[in-house]
C-alpha cells in the first residue's frame, strides 16, 4: 500500500521515511513499464562494496509492485523470487524496470530487471501480487494495532 505525497512511510519508496531508500519511479505508458534509474549509496551495501541482496530484492519489489498501477488496483506482495546474476556495486548506475507478465483474477504476476548502464542484466525478479481493497486493508491494520 502506498500513500501519496510526503506522508508515505514506506522504506523503499516513501518520501516521509528519512531512513528509507526514497526510490522514485516513472511510468512508461507506451511500453507499460515502471522505470527507475539509481545510484544506491554505500549505506545499503552488504560487503566488499556491493549492494546487499535484500536491498536488491527491495528495489525489484518496489518496481514490480508499482506495475499494478497500470491496472488501477492496489496490491500487496504475496511472493517474491530474485535471481542474483552479477554483483551490483555501490554507487553503480542501474536501470530498474518492472512489467506485467499475466493476471489470474486477483493475482497479478509481474517481473522486474536490473541492468547496468551498458544494458547487462544484473538481477531479475518475479512476483505475485494480490489485489486488496484499500479501505478494508487499512481497517484491518487499524484493528490489529488496537488489540493489546
Amino acid at each position: 500500500m502506498t500513500e501519496s505525497g510526503d506522508t508515505n512511510p514506506c522504506f523503499g519508496c516513501g518520501a516521509a521515511n528519512p531512513r528509507g531508500m526514497q526510490l522514485a519511479f516513472d511510468r512508461d505508458e507506451q511500453r507499460q513499464r515502471i522505470v527507475g534509474r539509481f545510484r544506491i549509496a554505500a549505506d545499503f551495501q552488504g560487503g566488499g562494496g556491493f549492494l546487499h541482496g535484500g536491498i536488491i530484492a527491495t528495489v525489484l519489489d518496489e518496481a514490480m509492485s508499482k506495475v499494478s498501477r497500470f491496472s488501477g488496483v492496489r496490491t500487496v506482495t504475496a511472493e517474491l523470487t530474485v535471481e542474483y546474476l552479477k554483483p551490483i556495486r555501490v554507487d553503480q548506475e542501474i536501470l530498474v524496470e518492472g512489467f506485467s507478465a499475466r493476471r489470474e483474477g486477483r493475482q497479478l504476476y509481474h517481473e522486474g530487471e536490473i541492468r547496468d548502464a551498458e544494458g547487462v542484466l544484473l538481477a531479475r525478479g518475479r512476483g505475485r501480487f494480490v489485489i486488496v481493497d484499500p479501505d478494508k486493508y487499512r481497517q484491518r491494520a487499524a484493528e490489529k494495532s488496537a488489540v493489546p
